[in-house]
């Protein structure tokens, strides 16, 4: 069973300043009071409500949760395709490994990290896990990646939720060959629909490695990708 007054939230919160985390060369987002007739309606400025627009972009500003959509020409809504919301999951701790000028995930780590074990969910924690994660700007970082080989191997373990707390599961630049997505989706063969990798997760030093139930909440967004809360929830045996 699990309790669900101690809810672990693994989101990074959206906010419309610099402050924001950040990926893929674009502004910060915005959390601003819509102006009509000149005037912003907000409460602090006379307005009897706050009424506020944002714009923002879910790959790059934060926590969010994408189908296989991303990345082919018709557009799987992550609306329409992840119809279930509770997953079993392993929380599993990462210190990447130097690849050339790279750092990576490898087949090997998440192999030695799983093991056996049959869950619907892996949450990649990587190392150094500081809390700088929820504010650094990606962009021109090269951050680390799954290498496709560790990519293929949750796909044949039956994986269906890759979480991880990286701005993307790929290489900052790889020439658009996105090989780590291509290969958790399947599309070489029949589309994994039903899969899904949310990318930009924080998952505190508190939380330990080990099984969890997931709660993976998204905005009814009809679009590839959607901001999303992940929640895990700690299994009492």
């Amino acid at each position: 069973k699990i309790d669900l007054t101690k809810p672990l939230d693994i989101s990074v919160p959206l906010r419309g300043d610099e402050t924001n985390v950040n990926a893929w060369y674009i502004e910060p987002p915005k959390i601003e009071p819509q102006v009509m007739d000149g005037e912003p309606i907000s409460v602090a400025d006379g307005a009897v409500v706050n009424f506020n627009t944002i714009t923002f972009n879910p790959h790059a500003h934060g926590t969010h949760t994408e189908t296989v959509g991303h990345i082919t020409e018709k557009v799987y809504s992550i609306n329409k395709y992840l119809k279930q919301f509770f997953f079993l999951a392993e929380v599993v701790t990462v210190a990447p490994e130097k690849l050339d000028e790279d750092y990576v995930i490898s087949k090997k780590q998440l192999k030695f990290a799983l093991g056996n074990k049959k869950r619907e969910a892996i949450v990649i924690r990587t190392l150094p896990n500081m809390s700088e994660k929820k504010s650094k700007q990606y962009s021109n970082t090269n951050p680390t990646y799954l290498l496709e080989d560790a990519a293929n191997y949750l796909k044949a373990k039956g994986v269906k939720h890759l979480l991880i707390d990286l701005p993307s599961v790929d290489k900052e630049k790889d020439g658009g060959e996105l090989l780590a997505h291509n290969a958790f989706w399947n599309t070489k063969g029949k589309l994994r629909l039903d899969a899904t990798i949310t990318e930009f997760i924080y998952v505190p030093n508190k939380v330990k490695d080990g099984k969890y139930m997931l709660n993976l909440q998204i905005a009814s967004f009809e679009n590839d990708s959607s901001p999303s809360k992940p929640i895990l929830y700690k299994i009492i045996e």
